[in-house]
């Protein structure tokens, strides 16, 4: 067999129709794909904010925030519920290794003014930021 002969052995058959297809389909996703690259990936955001609990931020507003509230919000952090940071039009929901274990690596930061960098996403309605840093201002 020589290296040009295919292997199907039914040149009319409907695999031998399909084969151009797949292969027209798995280059178009490997360039959309960027060969392996994430294509959707988009720079660092850096947002400025208090550190909240959403829950509190969200139900009791101004009173669910700030120094007054911070020892209920350090309390619903520790039990892991979600933080994010309040800007002065947006709530940024906090996700990803800072995140993790009950918010281990944010706790720290509760309801204090910080810079936070990090990939932005969206679902549901709502804006996600995978902290990759995080410092008090």
């Amino acid at each position: 067999m020589s290296a040009l002969t295919p292997l199907c052995i039914w040149p009319n058959s409907d695999a031998m129709r399909i084969v151009p297809v797949m292969l027209v389909l798995l280059a178009a996703a490997a360039v959309g794909s960027g060969g392996g690259a994430r294509a959707n990936a988009r720079p660092d955001l850096a947002v400025k904010g208090e550190v909240v609990e959403i829950g509190c931020s969200i139900n009791k507003g101004k009173d669910g925030r700030g120094n007054p509230h911070a020892t209920c919000a350090l309390d619903c952090a520790r039990r892991g519920e979600p933080l994010a940071v309040l800007t002065s039009d947006e709530l940024y929901e906090l996700t990803g290794d800072f995140a993790a274990n009950r918010n281990a690596r944010l706790l720290d930061f509760v309801a204090k003014s910080v810079t936070v960098t990090g990939e932005l996403s969206e679902a549901d309605g709502r804006k996600r930021l995978n902290v990759r840093t995080i410092r008090v201002n």
